[in-house]
C-alpha cells in the first residue's frame, strides 16, 4: 500500500478516490437529487415560479443540475483547487463557504431579474393605459384594447397583457384575469389600475377619465422616486466606496508586500479573523443599502 502511495503521489490518491466518490454519486445521482430536493426548503420549486413569472420555461431537472452545481460543485472546485497548492484545511473552509453561497445566491439572483421585470413593467404603464384609454374612446372594448397594447407596446406590458386575453379565450373571467395580474405584478400602481378597472366594470362609469387620472398619478410617483433617487445617490456611493474599501487595501498590500498578507489565508487565527471582517463588512453594506433605500 506505501509502495502505491508512494508510486502514484499523495494527489494521485486524492484524485482516485475524489474519482470513486464521483461514480458512487453518479451511481446514486437520483436518490441525491431527490435528498438535495428535500433539503433546499423548496428552492427550486420557488425558482420555477418565479422564471414561469419572467416567461421562461427550463426543465425541473435542469434547475437541479444548475443549483447542485453552483453549490456542490462551486464547493468542491475551491476544495480541490486549494488542494493541489496542498492548503487542504483552507480549501476546505473555503469550500464549505463558496457551496454556501452558491447555494443561497440563485434566490436573490431571481429575485432581481423579477424585480427588474416589474420595473420595466412599472415603467410602460403610463404607454399602455394611454393607449388603453384612447382605444376605448374609439369606442372598442375592454378586450379588444388590451389587444391593441398587446399588438403595439413591447415585453414584459405585452406579455402580461396578451395572458390576460388567454385566459380569457378560454373562460377565465376578465375580472379574474386581471386580479391574475396584479398576484403577479404586485405594485401599487398596478392594483390601482386593476382594482378601478374591475370596479367600474361592475358599477358602469368613464374608464377612459379613470385611466388618465392613474396616468397622471403615476408620473407623479415616476418624478417622486427620480428625485428621491437623486437626493440619495451620494449616499449609495459613499455606501459603496466604504463597502469595497477593504478589498482595495487588501490588494494594495497582496501587491506591495504578498508575505505580510499570506497569514491572513493559512493561519487558523488570521483566516478566523478575515471571515469576521467578511461578515460584518456584508453587514454594514446591507445595513447601509437599507439606510438609502427608500420606498416611494
Amino acid at each position: 500500500m506505501s509502495f502505491f502511495i508512494a508510486l502514484i503521489g499523495k494527489s494521485g490518491v486524492i484524485g482516485l478516490i475524489g474519482f470513486a466518490l464521483f461514480l458512487l454519486c453518479y451511481k446514486h445521482s437520483q436518490g441525491i437529487f431527490d435528498w438535495i430536493e428535500n433539503q433546499t426548503f423548496g428552492t427550486r420549486s420557488y425558482i420555477m415560479e418565479k422564471l414561469e413569472l419572467l416567461f421562461i420555461e427550463i426543465p425541473e431537472q435542469k434547475i437541479t443540475y444548475a443549483l447542485l452545481g453552483c453549490s456542490v460543485g462551486l464547493g468542491c472546485f475551491m476544495f480541490l483547487l486549494f488542494g493541489v497548492l496542498g492548503q487542504w484545511v483552507i480549501g476546505f473552509i473555503l469550500g464549505l463557504i463558496f457551496g454556501f453561497i452558491g447555494f443561497k445566491v440563485p434566490k436573490p439572483l431571481i429575485n432581481y431579474l423579477v424585480d427588474r421585470r416589474i420595473n420595466a413593467y412599472s415603467a410602460q404603464m403610463v404607454d399602455a393605459l394611454t393607449l388603453l384609454s384612447n382605444g376605448i374612446r374609439a369606442g372598442l372594448s375592454v378586450p379588444q384594447a388590451i389587444g391593441m397594447v398587446v399588438d403595439e407596446m413591447p415585453a414584459p406590458v405585452s406579455q402580461e397583457f396578451n395572458m390576460i386575453l388567454q385566459q380569457n379565450r378560454i373562460g377565465v373571467p376578465l375580472e379574474e384575469c386581471f386580479d391574475n395580474l396584479s398576484k403577479r405584478i404586485p405594485t401599487e400602481d398596478n392594483d390601482m389600475f386593476v382594482s378601478s378597472i374591475n370596479i367600474l366594470r361592475e358599477t358602469g362609469g368613464n374608464l377612459a377619465e379613470v385611466f388618465d387620472t392613474i396616468v397622471d398619478v403615476i408620473r407623479e410617483r415616476v418624478r417622486l422616486k427620480q428625485k428621491i433617487d437623486t437626493f440619495t445617490a451620494q449616499g449609495m456611493f459613499q455606501g459603496l466606496t466604504i463597502f469595497l474599501m477593504p478589498y482595495g487595501i487588501g490588494l494594495i498590500y497582496f501587491v506591495s508586500d504578498p508575505e505580510s498578507v499570506k497569514p491572513m489565508f493559512t493561519h487558523p487565527l488570521g483566516i478566523i479573523l478575515t471571515l469576521a471582517a467578511l461578515a460584518f463588512d456584508f453587514a454594514g453594506g446591507f445595513v447601509i443599502l437599507k439606510i438609502v433605500k427608500i420606498k416611494v
